[in-house]
């Protein structure tokens, strides 16, 4: 920023001293030239009163000389008291005035600007010639050094207020990243100042912190999967052991075929688990599959006809509506939601496939008790279950309706829970032309 001002100030100081060396020169020129020919005016009514002979008076930088027709220099200024005529040029025709630029003019050095004016005389006409010299682009070097040194002031000047300015402005900012390097996984509630101006500034500060919010609440979320995962982890490990360790004690009085059932029953929750474990870590990581262009009214009944179910099935299928994603992980979407609706639903569960404005819907209504509204974000927290949950099905991993949502979000689309008369609605909505992403 400092640089970019310096330079657009010595730009700016450029066209100044441009325009100023241009409007001085000009008015400097003026000036000569107006000083020379009043000189010559001034020897040529002498001239023309009475002879005139000798030398003649002039301002400084002025020279002067009275030449006769027969280009004898009758009069001139001491300069040129001797010595030839400057100029050869005369007035044309009936002309009284001519001037021109001669380079080096006789006897003189340099350019010089040269006037001639004709003069009637009884004897015959002569001419008074006046030159003076002409202005060099920079007028004078007191001026051109003057004004650079006006200007390399001025950008020095600009180039400090600017660079205090920044510095100013950017002080939140140093304070900003001081804060952010300190916030660490442990202290994560820690948030950075917001400044009281509205600014950029101050936007970046509440952008920050909402970031931080936002990483916050993942690695709560983080430690309460850990957590819960760990535990769901224990209890089936420490079943199997305790049932393990109490046959021990009397192997030759305990049924192990029982034990070994309880043991596998074990080992199958266990097992269950880890697959859905492994399976959100494939979906948090975005390991994307194959895409085609899926008939869920058609997958829907497939997999009705392939699957038993101990609740009536009830099917509201509207015909082409069409989805691209995953078959597999849609599958396991439907799947997850029919196990969860079977497990609480009374006697019937409905499932519908509809379009709503570009939008594929397919809901899935139990009869059973429903879902409270304020537990309705509850249950798609992983490990998360409801008493009304575990009472029905204790083996359950509360892993299923995440891995919904999950599948849900990877495809573009949304897996909420909406009102309904009786029972719990779930309504999964995924665009029709959208496939998968990996965000």
């Amino acid at each position: 920023m400092t640089v970019m001002a310096g330079t657009v100030a010595a730009l700016i100081c450029a066209v100044l001293i441009t325009l100023i060396i241009v409007g001085v020169r000009s008015r400097a020129g003026d000036y000569k030239r107006n000083e020379a020919t009043s000189a010559a005016l001034r020897i040529a009514y002498e001239a023309g009163r009475k002879p005139v002979r000798g030398g003649l008076s002039a301002p400084d930088d002025v020279v002067l000389q009275l030449v006769d027709g027969s280009h004898r220099v009758t009069a001139s200024t001491q300069r040129t008291l001797d010595a030839p005529p400057i100029a050869r040029f005369r007035p044309a025709g009936a002309d009284i005035y001519a001037a021109r630029v001669l380079c080096s003019p006789q006897g003189l050095h340099g350019c010089m600007w040269v006037i001639a004016l004709r003069v009637y005389q009884p004897n015959g006409s002569s001419v008074v010639y006046a030159a003076t010299p002409t202005i060099p682009w920079y007028v004078a070097p007191g001026l051109i050094m003057f004004l650079i040194c006006v200007s390399l002031l001025v950008v020095l000047l600009v180039c400090l207020r600017t660079w205090g300015t920044v510095d100013q402005t950017l002080a939140p900012v140093e304070a900003i990243r001081a804060e952010l390097t300190e916030i660490t996984a442990g202290e994560s509630g820690h948030r950075v100042t917001v400044p009281e101006n509205q600014d950029e500034i101050r936007r970046l500060a509440e952008a920050a912190n909402a970031t931080l919010d936002r990483l916050e609440g993942a690695l709560t979320r983080q430690r309460s999967f850990t957590s819960d995962a760990s535990h769901d982890l224990r209890s089936p490990i420490a079943a199997a052991r305790a049932q393990i360790e109490e046959a021990l004690l009397a192997a030759d009085e305990v049924d192990w075929p029982r034990t070994a059932r309880g043991v596998l029953q074990s080992l199958e929750r266990l097992q269950a688990i880890v697959t859905d474990l492994l399976q959100l870590a494939r979906l948090d990581a975005a390991a994307w599959q194959d895409t085609e262009l899926i008939d869920l009214g058609a997958l829907v009944t497939i997999e009705l006809a392939r699957s038993e179910r101990t609740r009536r099935t009830v099917p509201h299928i509207q015909e082409g509506v069409t989805v691209l994603g995953d078959r597999l992980r849609i599958v396991r979407l439907l799947t997850n939601l029919l196990d969860n609706a079977e497990r609480h639903a009374e006697t019937q569960i409905d499932i519908t496939i509809r379009r709503e404005d570009g939008i594929a819907v397919l809901e899935v209504l139990d009869d059973g008790a429903g879902i409270a509204e304020q537990d309705r974000d509850v249950v798609f927290q992983r490990f998360a279950r409801l008493a009304a949950s575990k009472a029905r099905d204790a083996t359950g991993t509360g892993l299923g309706l995440p891995i919904a949502r999950e599948i849900a979000r990877i495809h573009g689309g949304t897996l909420t829970i909406e009102d309904s008369e009786r029972g719990a609605r779930f309504v999964l909505r995924i665009p029709r032309e959208r496939g998968g992403t990996d965000t």
